[in-house]
């Protein structure tokens, strides 16, 4: 019986020991919420002065992190072209569904995204944005 007691008590002390030492690694992710803060303070701020509304920045930061998030994946990319165009549509579903000329904040706020968070994949979206024609605003 004291056998089994031991055991279950080492075994016990074991996964304290190693649910202490992950807390100890995990601990510096405060430091990058904080960069995902400033960060998200900054979309927010030029997202408003573009005009374009904006959520709270806590809730940029949590989508967004201080990576980018989904947004700073490889814009070039076929699938993500694909995700960019289908949302470029009169919002018909089947065969009804047309092209149109949207307004060029439809991908401002991505290109303001990716300014701040990924500037380095800024070019590759930039050139697959540059083929589309985008309606003139009036100001």
């Amino acid at each position: 019986m004291i056998k089994n007691n031991t055991v279950l008590y080492v075994t016990a002390g074991v996964l304290v020991l190693v649910l202490a030492v992950i807390s100890l690694l995990t601990f510096h992710s405060a430091e990058e919420n904080a960069e995902a803060t400033a960060q998200a303070e900054q979309l927010r701020e030029e997202l408003l002065a573009a005009g374009i509304a904006a959520p709270p920045a806590d809730q940029i930061a949590a989508v967004l992190g201080d990576d980018g998030g989904a947004v700073c994946l490889d814009p070039g990319d076929a699938l993500r072209r694909s995700i960019l165009l289908q949302q470029l549509t009169n919002g018909a579903a089947g065969p009804g569904q047309r092209p149109v000329i949207a307004d060029a904040k439809v991908v401002q706020g991505q290109v303001l995204i990716m300014s701040i968070y990924c500037p380095d994949t800024l070019a590759a979206f930039r050139q697959v944005v540059d083929d589309l024609k985008f309606a003139k605003v009036a100001s």
